[in-house]
This record gives structure tokens, C-alpha cells and sequence, in this order.
């Protein structure tokens, strides 16, 4: 199942308190994720600070298109979750 981002806010520098539809919630700091040519404008705490939850995609994205997975998220508040891959018949 993929984890559905359903809370987002603002905490401070480059954290952000997230909470998923299965009550997982807590906050990351994403100042060592903000390199490449995506995520390098997001150091400037001003726009990193304009992220929105996109309810159709259920992550947060910013005005520069940026954005993470929901996967990675979830991850990041629980290390040892990992997407399982499935069979073609759907029985793992």
C-alpha cells in the first residue's frame, strides 16, 4: 500500500511536520535533500517555505515544481518501511 500524505506544515529552516493517512506523523528536516537543479532554489528558506500539499498527488509540492514522493517521505519518519514489490497474479 502507498503511504497517503494527508497533513502538512511548516515547523522551521527546512523541516516540515507531516502526519499520513495511517496516523504516522512527525517531522523532517530536508536540508540535506535540497541539492540538483530541482532542489537547489529551496535552500532559500523563503520558497522552501511555500510548499503545499497537493491533494491529488498526496506529497508536497513547491511553486518550482519540486517535489518528493510520498514513499520517501514516509520513509524518511519510518526507516525500515520499503515498498514490496507484488506478483503479477497480485499475491506477494
Amino acid at each position: 500500500m502507498l503511504p497517503k500524505l494527508r497533513e502538512a506544515k511548516y515547523t522551521q529552516d527546512y523541516s516540515i511536520w507531516l502526519k499520513f493517512a495511517d496516523g504516522v506523523e512527525g517531522e523532517v528536516d530536508f536540508e540535506d535533500e535540497l541539492w540538483g537543479e530541482v532542489f537547489e532554489p529551496l535552500k532559500e528558506k523563503a520558497l522552501f517555505a511555500k510548499f503545499s500539499l497537493n491533494k491529488e498527488l498526496e506529497t508536497i509540492v513547491w511553486p518550482n515544481g519540486a517535489d518528493f514522493a510520498p514513499e520517501f517521505l514516509y520513509q524518511k519518519l519510518c526507516p525500515t518501511y520499503s515498498l514490496k514489490p507484488t506478483s503479477k497474479s497480485g499475491v506477494a
